[in-house]
């Protein structure tokens, strides 16, 4: 029993670990498109939205018991299997915040548990059922719905405000912004928070401090909405930069329209009890809200790297959960080196995101070519995993400076200077 209260202390700390992760991670569904269109500073807007989520904390606990009781089945599930899931859901979480990637927190988590679950008791353990209805659904239907939403209403905003002045419109458009940026951190509270209190709940009840069906405790819903809350604030600067600008330029109208169609789309999920990825939502209201401006576009090759990222995401973390399960059910030892190879791994990943810092001072700063490559006219700029691999590649060496021939010819005149010699007069000396 003193091994077990242990161990369930290591799960509680690691699952608000998570729900720390997933605060930052996701602070751009949220506030992106706000800081990008200059609505609202950055560190006011994650201020504001952290104030919310921790609000919607508080709002509905439909989703912590799909979570709790539905996903997996209770009996039979062990501490060590939900320290595993939460591990693979962690590690993925960084990895792609550090590549500045929006992917789903939310099927980190649901992937981490699943793969931890079929490791420790087989197949048996899903919820097939409650997988398909409730979690790959919508996880398709979410950014399509939602997108579809956003670019019928941009068109709207667009057209009721064709004969207002632009000035006056984006202004307006902007106090709007604010509001329904508000209400998507309200939205995330209430969906992306509760799915840490299902998660600690479920190992409250696999520990047998609850019984099964319980509803998550008071002082679960206070610590979970408080960790998303102060992970919020911190801000996913490099995942704000990718929603605000990667993937296409919002004009207020945009960003009002997506935000409004997202928040609408998540709410209506958390009521229904659907454990929904606020980031399919948002990301598919920015690409929908982008193609609603007439002339608009959306950068493909930004998007296709997250539609990528969104299919590894429950597989990826169900791997790495189900391997952090196999040594953690070896005993106390195995639970501590999975501990410390966490530790590590998340540290190394800091370090890493050190060499080139985004944060509130740069986050509207659109991604650059990397270092050393030129940009066609017309093409997109560098992609944020181009530019992220770029920062920890080592340069190729070349020649010294001191090396290169002074006799060398360029190969290409300089066009500025050619241009001032055809338009000086002949017989002009300079």
């Amino acid at each position: 029993m003193e091994h077990i209260t242990l161990l369930l202390a290591i799960v509680i700390v690691t699952a608000l670990v998570f729900d720390f992760t997933n605060g930052f991670h996701d602070t751009a569904n949220a506030m992106a498109t706000t800081i990008s269109t200059g609505a609202m500073k950055p560190k006011a807007a994650v201020a504001m939205s952290a104030v919310l989520n921790l609000v919607g904390a508080f709002l509905s606990v439909e989703v912590a018991k799909t979570i709790s009781s539905g996903l997996v089945r209770e009996d039979g599930i062990q501490p060590e299997v939900i320290f595993a899931a939460l591990v693979g859901a962690i590690l993925w979480n960084l990895l792609t915040w550090l590549v500045g990637l929006p992917s789903s927190s939310s099927h980190a988590l649901m992937g981490g548990l699943i793969g931890a679950t079929v490791a420790s008791i087989g197949l048996s353990g899903v919820n097939g059922g409650v997988v398909v209805t409730k979690v790959l659904i919508p996880a398709v239907a979410a950014p399509l719905v939602a997108g579809i939403a956003a670019f019928l209403a941009a068109r709207l905003t667009y057209k009721l405000g064709k004969n207002a002045g632009a000035q006056s419109s984006a202004k307006g458009y902007r106090a709007g912004q604010i509001a329904s940026a508000g209400l998507v951190s309200l939205a995330h509270g209430t969906n992306d928070a509760q799915k840490t209190m299902g998660i600690i709940t479920l190992a409250l009840v696999a520990g047998g401090a609850l019984a099964p069906g319980s509803n998550p405790p008071v002082w679960v819903i206070v610590s979970a909405g408080l960790a998303i809350a102060l992970g919020t604030y911190l801000g996913g600067w490099r995942i704000i930069r990718t929603m605000g600008k990667g993937l296409t330029d919002l004009q207020p109208q945009q960003g009002f329209a997506a935000q409004t169609s997202a928040a609408a789309v998540i709410l209506a999920s958390s009521n229904l009890g659907f454990s929904l990825s606020t980031t399919h939502s948002c990301s598919g209201a920015v690409m929908g809200s982008g193609l609603g401006r007439k002339g608009g576009v959306v950068r493909w090759s930004t998007a296709t790297r997250m539609f990528v990222a969104w299919g590894l995401t429950l597989p990826a973390a169900g791997l790495v959960a189900a391997g952090a399960e196999f040594v953690a059910r070896q005993g106390g030892w195995g639970v501590a080196a999975v501990a410390v190879f966490l530790v590590v791994s998340c540290a190394a990943i800091w370090l890493i995101s050190r060499r080139q810092v985004v944060d509130h001072h740069n986050v509207n700063e659109a991604d650059g070519p990397a270092p050393g490559a030129e940009t066609p006219a017309g093409s997109e700029p560098a992609g944020v995993v181009a530019s992220a691999l770029a920062v920890v590649t080592p340069p190729v060496p070349g020649p010294p400076a001191e090396a290169v021939d002074a006799d060398a010819k360029p190969t290409i005149p300089a066009q500025a200077g050619a241009a001032a010699e055809s338009a000086r007069p002949a017989g002009a000396t300079v």
